[in-house]
Order: structure tokens, then sequence, then C-alpha cells
């Protein structure tokens, strides 16, 4: 009985971590916005090292899942607001999220995932730029007009709750979605799905002579990690900035920052999106306070000497560190 609940221990340093972030944001004056965006960049690592640290892939269309999330809250908003649903339509947005998002990757994946490697990752590259111009052109959603639903919101809800809703309970919905996904990598990690990942990632030839099949274990990887993408997308975007333009929520820079959080944390670690997400965002916030127009000529060889330096991530040396230790059960 004491091993299967020693196997999920590794879940508190995660619990510990995301407690401490929400803690300072309630008690310190000043400080809530901050804390929102370290809660997101934490989010966007773990979602997105569900698939690249488990499976060694690297997704470059990834923000595309955020974007068509991002829509399945705006869609529920600006469509039902006048329809007495109330609270429900944000149940329905984050279910339209899910939606869009596991429709996506099951597209994608269906003929990426047949790929390997360079040629996986060049598949995916134009996905988002793609779907955004498919948005645009065919004017699905208002097309390049995007979706603003302010006053969506104040109508449904009321002035107070709309405020509330977008300037604290999204950010509460994205610890949600943070721990959601750290839930889930645990849980991949100590089932036979983690074994088939680990095992594809290590030698994906090998692992299909032991008879596991590869391409459907790296597709569950990826509609899990698609969906914790676009619940992202439907609360720390739509429903906390109240609009949506295909330029803005398609933009690829979110998928380089998911792939730097993770390889600064510690790919296919559960800890390491955590610490990558708060070495990025503390980093990125105070050098745009200290350097304002040089923050990006600094901190892109900060960023490239730590991934030189510690290859394995932060939590792959702290791995090290506490492996023969009682801590060594906590850290994965």
């Amino acid at each position: 009985m004491m091993r299967p609940v020693r196997a999920y221990y590794p879940i508190l340093p995660v619990l510990i971590g995301y407690g401490i972030l929400f803690g300072i944001g309630q008690m310190v004056p000043g400080k809530w916005q901050l804390i929102s965006q370290l809660a997101f960049f934490c989010a966007l690592g773990q979602a997105f090292n569900l698939f690249m640290g488990m499976t060694g892939y690297v997704d470059f269309g990834y923000v595309a899942f955020l974007g068509v999330g991002t829509y399945g809250m705006a869609v529920s908003i600006y469509y039902l607001f006048d329809k007495g649903l109330g609270l429900t339509m944000i149940v329905i947005g984050m279910i339209l999220a899910a939606v869009f998002s596991t429709l996506l990757s099951l597209a994608v994946g269906a003929v990426a995932l047949r790929l390997r490697g360079a040629y996986f990752a060049i598949a995916t590259i134009g996905v988002n730029e793609g779907f955004r111009f498919l948005i645009e052109g065919a004017r699905i959603w208002n097309g390049s007009d995007g979706m603003i639903f302010s006053r969506h919101m104040k109508t449904a809800f009321g002035r107070e709750t709309a405020m509330a809703l977008s300037m604290k309970w999204a950010d509460v919905i994205v610890f949600g979605v943070a721990f959601l996904a750290a839930v889930m990598t645990l849980l991949y990690m100590r089932n036979k799905v983690g074994y088939a990942l680990t095992a594809l990632r290590e030698d994906e030839d090998a692992a299909k002579v032991m008879g596991i099949n590869v391409t459907r274990y790296k597709l569950i990887a990826f509609i899990t990690s698609a969906i914790l993408a676009g619940l992202l997308g439907a609360s720390a975007w739509a429903l906390k900035l109240t609009y949506v333009y295909p330029t803005d929520v398609f933009a690829i820079h979110y998928t380089v920052e998911a792939i730097i959080i993770v390889l600064l944390g510690g790919a296919g670690t559960l800890l390491g999106p955590i610490v990558g997400g708060l070495i990025y965002g503390v980093s990125k916030y105070y050098l745009a306070i200290v350097l304002p127009g040089f923050q990006l000529m600094i901190f892109a060889p900060i960023i490239i000497m730590i991934i030189v330096l510690f290859p394995e991530g932060t939590v792959g040396i702290l791995k090290k560190r506490v492996f023969g230790t009682p801590l060594e059960k906590f850290i994965i």
C-alpha cells in the first residue's frame, strides 16, 4: 500500500510551489499581476512539457492550440451572452476550448506524428500561421476583425462580476490548469503511457521492435498537451483580456517561450516547468524594468548560457544532488 502512495510524493513540491505563489499574490500588495504572469509561464511549460519532455518531439505549432482554446471561450461568451446562462457560459467556453484543441490536435497529429525529429518540427511550423490565415481569409469568427466581448460579459454577469472574472478568477483558473497539467504528467509517468513514451524517446525503433504502438502513445500525449493549452488560452487570454485577435493569439513567440521554459527547468521532469517558468518570468519582468528596450538583448545570452551550462535543466542538476537522500522521492 505504501509503494503506490510514495509514487505520487513528487506532486507535493508542485502543490507547495503553486500554493506559495498564490499566497504571495494574495498577501503582497501590487504583486498579483506579476504572480499571474508567472503562473501562466509555469502552466505553459507544464502543458508543453507533457508532450515535448516525454517524447523528445518539438512542436513549433503549439501556440495554435492556445489560439483555438482562446476562441472556444470567446465564441461561448460572444454568442451566448444574452441567453440567460450566467456562469454556465464559462463552463461551456472551457468545454469548447477543449473540443477545439482536441479536433485540431487530431487533424495535425494524424499526419505529423508519423514523422520524426526535424521532419516533425518542420511539419508543425506552419500550423499556427496556416490556421490564422484560414480564420482571417474565410472570416471565421469575425476574421481579422477579432472578437471583443467585454460588453457582452458586463451584460451577462454585471459589471462587478465581469471585472472579478477577468481580474482574478481567470488567473485562479490558470493555477488550476497548471496543477492539472502536473497531475496528468505524473499520472502518465507512473503508468504504461509514460513507460512507452520514455522508451520511444530513448530509441523509437527499439520501442517498435518491443511491440509498442508508438504513434498511439505519441497521439495520447499530443492530444492531452493540446487540451491543456486550449484551457490555458481560454482562461489566461480570452477570459482575462476579453478580446481575441488572430494575429495576437497565434503569435509564435508563445511556442518559443514554452521551449525555453522546458529547457531551463529540465525536459521530461515534473518540477522543471515550474522552475523554468519562474526563472524565465522573473528575469523577463525585472530586466524590462531595469533595462527597458534592452531586455531581449541581455536576456538571450543569459538563456543560452544557462542551457549550455545545464543541458539537463536546473531540476536535472537538482535530481543529481538529492540522489540517495530522503528528498529523492520528491524530485522527478
